[in-house]
């Protein structure tokens, strides 16, 4: 899993009724995009994110 600052992490609900998690990347703390990632979801708290299988990263769309 590779990632950069302004992907976002979406940590999808692993029972029934419970929902995806949606996470913004502000670091990547690994080397060459590697977890672990600090990533800030969409309440506003900051946490540090080794991603599981649950989880895929979006890319932000490059802009020319």
């Amino acid at each position: 899993m590779r990632a950069t600052v302004g992907d976002l992490i979406v940590q999808h609900g692993r029972v029934v009724g419970q929902h995806d998690r949606v996470a913004e990347i502000v670091e990547v703390m690994g080397s060459e995009g590697t977890p672990p990632y600090r990533v800030r979801f969409e309440d506003g708290h900051e946490a540090v994110c080794s991603p599981g299988p649950d989880t895929e990263v979006r890319h932000r769309e490059i802009q020319q």
